[in-house]
């Protein structure tokens, strides 16, 4: 993310790169029972290449065909967008961070349990139930945000600003959607 100054109020924008995306194959209404596009991103460099292919449902596939390159041009500044991503993977974490438990007291006779998450069950059903809030991975989850609003189009260098945070880490993959 970045800070842009626009009509003399400070933005917070997320730039993002749309270089190397290509169209690699076609679905069509006939063959397959729904028209789509697969698009295919080249990653990496010379040591570790990679190609990422995602599919995207179209209503016609007239303006697209094998080998078109995806750029910048197809988005305008003031389009809304949904991003979908994953979100940024924080590990095993217990009770306080990951549901934002209180804890215990720290004084009062509590010792060693001030992030514990206190009582799981009861005498029936002598059981835990099913979705207790407990320690456990947390984030690298499927994220989806949208109505964000593109304010910078920079088609030299294959980059767009979206104004507020997309999920991922930095120089994760996301996949952007026209929110017409």
């Amino acid at each position: 993310m970045t800070t842009i100054y626009m009509e003399d109020k400070a933005q917070n924008v997320t730039l993002l790169d749309v270089a190397n995306n290509s169209v690699c194959g076609l679905r069509t209404e006939e063959k397959d029972g729904y028209s789509a596009v697969q698009v295919e991103l080249v990653v990496g460099n010379n040591k570790k290449n990679g190609k990422i292919i995602r599919e995207f449902i179209v209503e016609s596939l007239d303006n697209y065909s094998i080998g078109d390159e995806l750029k910048t041009d197809l988005f305008e500044i003031g389009d809304k967008v949904i991003i979908k991503g994953i979100s940024k993977g924080k590990g095993y974490q217990g009770v306080v961070k990951r549901h934002g438990f209180a804890g215990s007291p720290a004084s009062h006779g509590h010792r060693h349990d001030l992030r514990a998450p206190g009582s799981i069950g009861s005498a029936f059903p002598e059981r835990v139930m099913k979705g207790k809030r407990m320690a456990g991975r947390m984030g690298s989850d499927s994220v989806t945000v949208k109505n964000l609003e593109i304010v910078v189009v920079d088609k030299d260098n294959n980059i767009i600003g979206v104004r507020g945070a997309v999920p991922g880490n930095n120089g994760g993959v996301v996949k952007i959607i026209n929110q017409d």
